[in-house]
């Protein structure tokens, strides 16, 4: 059986804008059938509200944050990790503008999840390149049934499989990221991370520099900063500044700026046509 695999571009509602989503399917209706949807909009991307799906849903972004919510919980997912849901659950998922989410759909439950009714989940590398490997139109079934068995392989629902997943150095770094991804607004500095995981500050700080080639610091407000431009779409920059950290809305507008170019408020706006 070929997959089936086409590239379609729906317009949304009269005031938003188009977004292009590639389809591609191997071995449908059949228990070990995967199908990827690949999407990318220059409007924030909304995977319904309180969507209940018949198949198992994992979201993925290679290049932004996204938003998830399942009952009560919301939480921040970082291009190393996946959202899960298991069917039939209810979950919202959103991305921000110009970004890349694939949604991989699957019958069955990879083993290392099972039980798992939402969350975040980690994804090694070579499952992420695999997603990337299966949504093109070159891919052949067969390649794409080995892909699928690595990177089912490749998730992990536990901070030990994050960490044995993506770390270079002792994990104690990428430990913290992760805290921090899933709830940015966490106010906790270098010194009480390193009181949380009995360790030195200099340890902590050298392992930052190791994994990230930067400092504490500056990955808290990179993440800060990418969260917050899931949230600039429908709440307004005073909240935003508050839920990713910010002690007032002129220190995120200051650091937002510095970041992108343009204020919080001309972004969400989309009034900017640059890059960020």
């Amino acid at each position: 059986m070929s997959p089936r695999r086409h590239s379609v571009t729906v317009t949304e509602p009269v005031g938003t804008d188009p977004f292009s989503c590639e389809e591609y399917g191997y071995g449908l209706g059949r228990v070990e059938g995967i199908l990827v949807l690949k999407y990318r909009s220059a409007a924030v991307l909304e995977f319904g509200e309180s969507r209940q799906d018949f198949l198992h849903q994992l979201y993925w972004s290679p290049d932004g944050m996204l938003s998830t919510s399942y009952g009560a919980r919301t939480q921040f997912v970082g291009h190393r990790e996946a959202f899960w849901a298991h069917r039939a659950v209810t979950h919202e998922v959103r991305a921000a503008d110009r970004q890349t989410v694939y949604r991989i759909c699957l019958r069955e439950t990879p083993q290392v999840l099972t039980g798992l009714r939402a969350g975040a989940v980690s994804m090694a590398p070579e499952a992420a390149r695999l997603i990337e490997t299966i949504a093109r139109p070159s891919c052949g079934e067969a390649e794409a049934f080995a892909a699928r068995a690595r990177i089912m392989a490749g998730l992990g629902p536990a901070t030990s499989d994050f960490v044995g997943h993506h770390a270079n150095g002792t994990g104690f770094a990428l430990t913290v990221a992760r805290a921090l991804s899933h709830d940015p607004g966490d106010e906790a500095g270098l010194a009480e991370w390193a009181e949380r995981l009995h360790v030195s500050v200099k340890t902590l700080q050298r392992d930052f520099e190791r994994e990230f080639g930067m400092p504490y610091s500056k990955v808290r407000t990179k993440l800060r900063l990418s969260t917050s431009r899931v949230l600039l779409e429908t709440r307004p920059v005073a909240e935003v500044a508050h839920r990713v950290g910010y002690s007032s809305p002129s220190a995120f507008i200051t650091a937002f700026t510095r970041e992108y170019g343009c204020t919080p408020g001309r972004y969400a706006e989309r009034g900017y046509d640059g890059e960020g």
